[in-house]
């Protein structure tokens, strides 16, 4: 269901900026390989989720490659597992190999750091939102948020338009609170909430008083979180209140978790994850593999 979200127009513009930028020039490997028909077998090395499926697809859809997978997005991996096969001409998949590889590695990596602080807070009994924030890699951001959708975390922002935000700089430009909540409102109209990153509980309360939607209380120590949210939350009922900090680990987690917390968000979730290991190993040359990309 998850890959109904991605513009398929979109997808096959940034396959072909990735395949055109790893062959700018002359590929002398090509030549030694040649068009011969071979079979590919993609494996996972790491314990993991797997997550990237549709990025792999449209790559092997642009160089007419046929890729079956064999494990599904989403599913948990124990290394090693066989996760795809990809038969084609051989310069063809091995010009797919790297972009593959690499895509699958990264979106995998966010998907399960996502996944275990997700798991930690069921655990927890706490049942708001797990979200990132727009803290991604320039150029991969549309993988990251959606494998945080795998991983089983909201994407939070997708970019400047998806909501209003507003941080110190915006209200020291406006001149007050007050002022910047009430342009955002006029400017941005009905559809998009207002949210404002608050450092104190007196910010937070002037936001509330101007109409934000939402206040991101930033990097609060836990027993100031736990005391500025329930106020929060007593005075200003309909008030969402967000919990952000970038050093939350599972091991600390346990304090962003409170019943006045809405929304826990951290960049670590496409910043602080490691890639998982994927590698492609190919079969010997034969003559009955299917070059037509089925995907």
């Amino acid at each position: 269901m998850a890959e109904f979200l991605l513009n398929v127009i979109q997808l096959e513009i940034m396959a072909r900026s990735w395949i055109s930028e790893d062959h700018l020039g002359l590929d002398a490997s090509a030549a030694v390989v040649g068009d011969v028909a071979i079979t590919a077998h993609l494996w996972g090395n790491s314990e993991g989720v797997l997550a990237g499926v549709p990025f792999a697809n449209v790559v092997a859809r642009e160089l007419n490659l046929n890729i079956t997978w064999l494990r599904h997005e989403g599913e948990w991996l124990h290394p090693t597992v066989k996760v795809a096969e990809i038969c084609g001409p051989a310069r063809r998949v091995l010009l797919a190999e790297r972009t593959v590889l690499n895509t699958l590695a990264r979106a995998s990596g966010v998907a399960t750091r996502t996944r275990g602080l997700r798991e930690q807070l069921t655990l927890l009994n706490w049942r708001g939102i797990l979200a990132g924030t727009r803290r991604t890699t320039p150029g991969f951001r549309l993988i990251e948020k959606y494998s945080l959708v795998i991983g089983g975390a909201d994407t939070h922002r997708n970019d400047l338009a998806s909501m209003v935000m507003l941080n110190a700089n915006h209200i020291r430009t406006a001149g007050n609170v007050k002022k910047a909540v009430t342009i955002a409102r006029r400017v941005g109209g009905f559809t998009k909430k207002v949210e404002v990153e608050c450092l104190s509980l007196e910010d937070a309360i002037n936001a509330a008083s101007a109409g934000a939607d939402i206040v991101m209380l930033q990097d609060f120590v836990a027993k100031e979180l736990n005391e500025t949210t329930a106020y929060l939350k007593k005075e200003f009922p309909r008030l969402i209140i967000e919990a952000s900090g970038y050093n939350l680990t599972i091991d600390n987690i346990k304090d962003f978790a409170l019943p006045a917390v809405d929304i826990i968000s951290t960049a670590q979730l496409t910043q602080g994850y490691s890639s998982l290991e994927f590698n492609l190993k190919v079969d010997e040359p034969h003559a009955d593999c299917d070059h037509t990309n089925e995907q």
